[in-house]
């Protein structure tokens, strides 16, 4: 295998001028398909090697959450159409005429899912599932059949990590974290899981804007929702602070509210979620797989969430770029960033990447033949024990949103 280890020679996205982050929170539609379908992936995964001792094949990749419809009031409002869960693209039904009851594991998974994360949405009463998985085709499904160490690519396919986060990066991640943690929601019991936050740094100056969704049962009259939305702008904004440094840190929550506008002026809903009533949600359009959008960095263009963890480049490559350039980081002395990038040709093993790379950018003063080789033995170690890596996406030991 071939490995270009490179000088990237570029400001480090932490020191540019303009910096613009996004994440989208643990309730937000987009999330809930790609947390969902991923754990479908775990749950099939499992059931395959407890029948048959390895994984089959399945990309369960294509995922719709179509909004329902409710009537919110201020102390209750009521569901009049239930979500829409439809679960889309291929799996493996049956090996050697024994069936694998895919529909009910795939429905079951993302019960649980929505009881344990969404305190607000009973997965019985408020959604409904359409599964529309079908067999996979015959090539692909021989994939898993072939001899060999290492599995062969499903597809030909290109993706880039990168480390370290930047301060940026980092509060945008841990601040949704943060406000869907068990203590903010026992604080703030009417704030829903439905969070998205946009941040902004211009210099040294970080923007947080904040769409969050409001309970509308904890919520008794307009006031109070003004009120309450003020304590959580403050809380949030001590926590900020308190984690990062930068010259000034403003945030602000809920810009379309307008004082006077009734229900059309504020962000409530019955479910703690907007997809009970305004908004659908597709797997691949959340987060990338290490939690943030960073709209300043390359990123692979591939939904990771809910394909097969053991041949699907498009998730794997997805997440090994991100922990080879971890690696690098953290083990290479004068290393300031890190890009890593591979690219798969179908058919071929997972550990052969048809393209690798690795983009330095350098502290002042180091040259690139001093750390060239520590860089190359990481890239490499990490692609020759790759099984392992896909051991640890296959038990959900790697988050994927």
């Amino acid at each position: 295998m071939g490995l270009i280890v490179s000088e990237l020679r570029q400001t480090p996205v932490g020191e540019q001028e303009l910096e613009i982050v996004e994440r989208k929170g643990l309730g937000h539609p987009d999330h809930i398909c790609d947390a969902v379908m991923n754990e479908v992936s775990i749950s099939l995964s499992r059931e395959y090697i407890k029948r048959y001792g390895i994984v089959m094949h399945h990309n369960i990749d294509k995922a719709l959450l179509a909004a329902g419809a409710v009537r919110r009031n201020f102390g209750g409002g009521e569901v009049k159409r239930p979500m829409l869960m439809v679960f889309g693209d291929r799996a493996t039904y049956e090996v050697d005429g024994d069936p694998v009851p895919i529909d009910e594991i795939a429905v079951s998974t993302a019960k649980k899912w929505f009881k344990k994360n969404l305190r607000f949405v009973d997965p019985e009463r408020h959604v409904r599932y359409q599964v529309e998985l079908a067999r996979g085709s015959e090539a692909l499904r021989d994939i898993f059949s072939r001899k060999g160490k290492f599995y062969g690519a499903n597809d030909t396919s290109a993706a880039v990590g990168y480390a370290p986060l930047t301060d940026t990066e980092r509060i945008v991640l841990h601040t949704e974290r943060y406000i869907n943690s068990p203590s903010f929601k026992k604080e703030f019991p009417e704030t829903g899981e439905d969070v998205k936050i946009m941040g902004s740094r211009e210099g040294g100056d970080l923007n947080l804007t904040i769409a969050m969704a409001f309970v509308d049962r904890l919520i008794e009259n307009e006031n109070q929702y003004f009120q309450r939305k003020a304590e959580v702008v403050e809380d949030v904004t001590r926590f900020v602070k308190s984690r990062v440094k930068f010259d000034g840190v403003n945030v602000d929550i809920n810009t379309l509210d307008k004082r006077g506008r009734g229900m059309g002026g504020i962000y409530l809903t019955v479910l703690g979620t907007s997809a009970d009533d305004g908004d659908g949600g597709q797997v691949g359009r959340g987060n990338r797989v290490n939690g943030v959008i960073p709209l300043n960095r390359p990123t692979c263009s591939e939904a990771a969430a809910g394909k097969n963890p053991v041949s699907h480049v498009g998730k794997i490559y997805n997440l090994l770029t991100y922990e080879i350039a971890q690696h690098v980081h953290q083990k290479v002395s004068g290393v300031r960033e890190v890009y890593v990038w591979l690219l798969s040709q179908i058919g071929k093993p997972i550990n052969e990447p048809k393209v690798a790379g690795v983009e330095l950018i350098l502290d002042k003063g180091v040259e690139l033949k001093q750390v060239s080789k520590a860089a190359s033995e990481i890239a490499k170690s990490d692609l020759n024990n790759i099984n392992d890596f896909t051991k640890r996406l296959t038990e959900g030991k790697i988050p994927v949103c």
